[in-house]
């Protein structure tokens, strides 16, 4: 029968690329990691490593085996989280992120709502590009994250919407951009582009590179004071670019055909762990009841 030790030391072997580097990650003798895995083959009825070479290497069949053994462990891991969580009375601290392009103002009712739930309450609020919170939660620095909906959440995160927010193409009125309405928008790929990066290095599907030309920052509203002074266009929420189009001093790109603006979703992640935590249910579901764009 398979066991969660020979399934641990089958991913572990595949993760770290032999035998006695998965003993040294799992705190384990070489033989006991070898013979779980050979255990392992027995009851599968078939070679999941090729053992020709120096090192290991996963046959056909350990290909096919690999992501439904992934699967396997963090459904473990979801129960043990179950299991320990029957026995929680106290709530445990919450580290919330947020993504800096999601306005927090609606956020503070909320934590007053918490806070009067759960008086003694531990707190901590930070903010990151989405791309950095998911990470952050992943690892543990953050317990919960509100983010945009357009990332690829890892198998031990548990998601769930809660609205949606707008975002445009702007640039400032004074820009060529602004002065003739362009027939597509491959217009853009022709002046700066100004994107939001994450610390992680990683990008989201809202902010790909479309020009040769591009400007930095993790700060949304420095963008947008980047898109005043003309430096190029961005791609931000349409709540914070508000005060600035009223002024008159940005503008939406003009475009004849096609639809720039659209609308992206808003989740809540939080870590597996975390999730059946009562403090972190409710705060779920103030943030579905609450939610406002900006």
């Amino acid at each position: 029968m398979l066991s969660v030790e020979q399934i641990e030391a089958f991913i572990t072997t595949v993760e770290t690329g032999s035998f006695s580097s998965a003993a040294r990650k799992l705190g384990k003798v070489q033989s006991a990691v070898s013979q779980n895995i050979m255990n392992l083959e027995i009851d599968c009825g078939v070679e999941l490593f090729d053992r020709r070479g120096r090192y290991p290497v996963l046959t056909e069949e350990g290909e096919k085996l690999l992501p439904y053994a992934r699967a396997a462990m963090v459904q473990h891991g979801r129960l043990a989280e179950r299991v320990d969580s029957l026995t929680q009375k106290e709530i445990q601290p919450i580290v919330l992120t947020i993504d800096e392009g999601i306005s927090f103002g609606w956020v503070t009712p909320i934590i007053r709502a918490l806070s009067d739930e759960f008086p003694r309450l531990e707190l901590e609020l930070l903010f990151a590009s989405s791309c950095d919170a998911v990470e952050m939660v992943q690892t543990g620095r953050a317990t919960s994250a509100i983010i945009h909906e357009d990332l690829s959440v890892p198998f031990s995160l548990d998601f769930e919407s809660i609205g949606s927010l707008q975002f445009d193409v702007y640039v400032s009125a004074s820009h060529p951009l602004a002065q003739t309405v362009a027939p597509h928008l491959e217009i853009l790929s022709l002046h700066r582009q100004l994107s939001i990066s994450s610390r992680n290095n990683k990008t989201s599907s809202l902010h790909h590179a479309l020009s040769p030309d591009i400007w930095y920052s993790d700060s949304y509203q420095m963008l947008l004071e980047w898109c005043i002074a003309g430096f190029g266009w961005t791609y931000i929420p349409t709540y914070l670019a508000k005060s600035a189009l009223e002024q008159g001093v940005i503008v939406p790109v003009p475009v004849e055909f096609e639809k720039i603006s659209a609308m992206i979703n808003v989740s809540i992640i939080q870590h597996s762990s975390k999730s059946n935590d009562l403090g972190h249910r409710r705060l779920r579901e103030l943030l579905k009841q609450n939610f406002k764009e900006g």
